[in-house]
């Protein structure tokens, strides 16, 4: 039987600050140059730096693909290793974004829960990952820092119930470059697309019964 065609959508972020070159953007296209497996349709966008663009995007995305998992990958001037993060948080956004803004509320969702994790076990595709050999060190974190990355991460899971992932990465050259940090992607979103079917088919299993 064939497997049916998954969506799969990875987002990376435009400039700001001192990133004139956000590594994250620049992975991301590393990654579509590679590919996912066959039976996945990888769709990669830029996000710019807004927090009210990032609003209106991320709905938009889920509505357009329905896809299996979105990924979000940002960049941190703080990070040496490709981190993923746990969850996201609703509250606290006081930096101004790329349009000098920052929400009135400093949250957000209005009302939503202060912290969403994602259905996916960071700590299992931290294991499998490192387990390949890859020339990268991957971690995780339980904070993604109250800027755009936690926005962005926090507004996509309260979308999709938990249905996404967000990664970080260094800045390019710190250590890693375009195409260890593109392969490093690939290696990643593939044991989180593993786990999610594993878990949908203990899932479908249970409701056979």
């Amino acid at each position: 039987m064939e497997k049916p065609r998954r969506a799969v959508v990875v987002t990376g972020f435009g400039p700001f600050g001192e990133h004139a070159v956000n590594a994250s953007w620049i992975a991301v296209q590393e990654l579509e140059k590679l590919g996912l497996r066959d039976d996945v349709d990888l769709h990669v966008y830029e996000v710019p730096v807004e927090y009210q663009t990032v609003q209106r995007l991320i709905p938009a995305l889920w509505k357009k693909h329905s896809p299996q998992l979105v990924v979000h990958v940002g960049v941190s001037g703080m990070a040496t290793t490709v981190t993923l993060e746990k969850c996201g948080h609703n509250v606290g956004y006081k930096g101004l974004d790329n349009c000098r803004f920052c929400p009135g509320s400093q949250c957000c969702v209005e009302g939503g829960p202060e912290c969403i994790d994602s259905i996916i076990d960071m700590d299992a595709v931290c294991r499998r990952v490192s387990a390949l050999g890859l020339d990268v060190t991957v971690t995780i974190s339980k904070d993604a820092g109250r800027y755009l990355c936690d926005f962005t991460y926090y507004t996509s899971l309260y979308q999709s119930r938990g249905r996404s992932a967000f990664v970080h990465v260094p800045p390019l050259g710190k250590p890693y470059s375009a195409e260890q940090l593109g392969r490093a992607l690939q290696a990643i979103i593939e044991e989180m697309l593993e786990l999610l079917e594993h878990s949908e088919d203990k899932i479908n299993c249970q409701h056979e019964h």
